[in-house]
């Protein structure tokens, strides 16, 4: 199994005690931030089966249907998983106010909540760590996504155990109304960001600056003459096209080994890049 499955799987069984404990809590003390919290966790379960299964299918090699590989499934996963996080934002914001509105019942046990807050803060730190590595290492889109979940779940979290620490301290119900909007605000700034991270690589944009920068530099160093350079992503995976200008009278052995010199360099900067080059006498 590879190291991003495994992460994957690592995030799934992490949110699926999370949840049981967190709803638990918030069903014995009636404490609607902690059931957003709940409700939270279980958009990140959701999004970790997403990620995990993602994570599988974007390492599949090309095939006959699919002859640029199946990287953008780590996109498309992202873009669900955007979508999920709104939804449980906008009913957690939704139950706040109502329960604001109403008026907010009595607490019992809010010390069982803040305990199972804190726990979930520290257990989510260190997945997320896991996740975090694991996508800067592979370049996984879904994994990242995953990973800003649990970051954000931490802040959340210990936002909640503040809210009910509080709660003991001034016996102030309506706070954990309060806390459950916020939390629900973070929520939505973090689908946006998944969102727009997601969704623009499916529209084949070009690379970020800084590897275009990079993959310059590299052609210039070589001193290769070339032009219409084209870049897009796909998932973990990177693709460029370019036109290479050779001697008219090369011959068509010499191009080939001279394109297969500029790949070879290029990958040696470039993880999991796919290089076209089209030969152009001059």
């Amino acid at each position: 199994m590879n190291e991003k499955v495994q992460v994957a799987r690592l995030s799934v069984i992490s949110n699926t005690l999370l949840i049981i404990l967190k709803l638990t809590a918030g069903l014995v003390s009636g404490s609607v931030s902690i059931i957003s919290e709940a409700i939270h966790s279980l958009m990140d379960l959701i999004a970790a089966v997403i990620a995990f299964f993602a994570v599988k299918m974007s390492d599949n090699p090309p095939d006959k249907r699919h002859p640029y590989g199946h990287g953008k499934i780590e996109n498309i996963s992202g873009v669900i998983e955007a979508i999920l996080i709104f939804i449980a934002a906008a009913w957690i914001v939704y139950e706040a106010v109502k329960r604001m509105i109403a008026g907010s019942p009595e607490l019992d046990m809010v010390w069982l909540g803040l305990l199972i807050m804190i726990i979930s803060g520290i257990v989510n730190t260190i997945v997320s760590s896991f996740l975090y590595k694991t996508a800067r290492r592979t370049g996984s889109v879904a994994l990242e996504a995953d990973a800003l979940h649990l970051k954000t779940d931490v802040y959340t979290s210990l936002g909640v155990a503040a809210g009910l620490a509080l709660i003991i301290i001034t016996r102030i119900k309506w706070i954990d109304s309060l806390v459950a909007i916020l939390v629900a605000i973070i929520i939505l700034y973090e689908s946006y960001r998944i969102l727009k991270k997601a969704f623009t690589p499916l529209m084949d944009e070009a690379w970020p600056e800084k590897d275009l920068l990079t993959l310059n530099k590299t052609l210039d160093e070589m001193g290769v003459s070339y032009h219409e350079v084209r870049t897009r992503v796909a998932g973990n995976y990177l693709f460029v096209d370019l036109h290479v200008e050779v001697p008219k009278n090369e011959s068509v052995e010499n191009s080939h080994k001279y394109c297969d010199m500029i790949e070879a360099k290029l990958n040696e900067q470039f993880k999991n890049l796919n290089v076209t080059i089209h030969i152009e006498p001059v």
